[in-house]
């Protein structure tokens, strides 16, 4: 298990055109830096569901502008699930991101990541930025529109 126990960087981000995409979670402290790849469903999830914690938790005091992905972006490894978990003593709040294992008795990597209110809020800031910044949905069906072409359903 990799684990940060105050990270200087937690960010999201995506490398690639919009549609190709890729999307990863990044962990830093110190020399130590994990890129874990993810699909933007567990981005936007991740978001919504911190964004209810913090609902529930005193505003943080500053919010940063969350960082850029950290370059090279390389993924360590898939994320299967994603838990949260708050720790009052500490007033973090912690992500824990398992590996995607093709067999669900395979014990995979982990990294647990205990971050700051502030740091989760500039996540969630920076994860609405990359949505918006996706491909524009049809206003038909909803479905995201392809540079290349879209085959609306509700068209026929």
């Amino acid at each position: 298990m990799t684990s940060y126990e105050e990270p200087d960087v937690f960010t999201t981000g995506a490398v690639g055109d919009p549609g190709q995409r890729t999307f990863y979670l990044q962990a830093r402290e110190g020399a130590d830096t994990t890129s874990v790849k993810l699909e933007k469903q567990q981005v936007m999830a991740l978001a919504e569901y911190l964004g209810g914690l913090l609902h529930d938790l005193p505003a943080p005091d500053q919010v940063p502008e969350a960082p850029e992905l950290i370059d090279p972006v390389i993924p360590d490894w898939t994320v299967g699930t994603i838990g949260v978990a708050y720790d009052n003593d500490r007033d973090r709040i912690v992500i824990v991101a398992d590996e995607l294992m093709p067999d669900e008795d395979d014990k995979g990597a982990t990294m647990r990541v205990a971050v700051t209110r502030s740091q989760v809020r500039a996540l969630i800031d920076r994860a609405e930025s990359l949505m918006a910044g996706g491909r524009p949905p049809c206003r038909l069906c909803g479905a995201p529109l392809d540079p290349s072409g879209h085959a609306c359903p509700r068209a026929n």
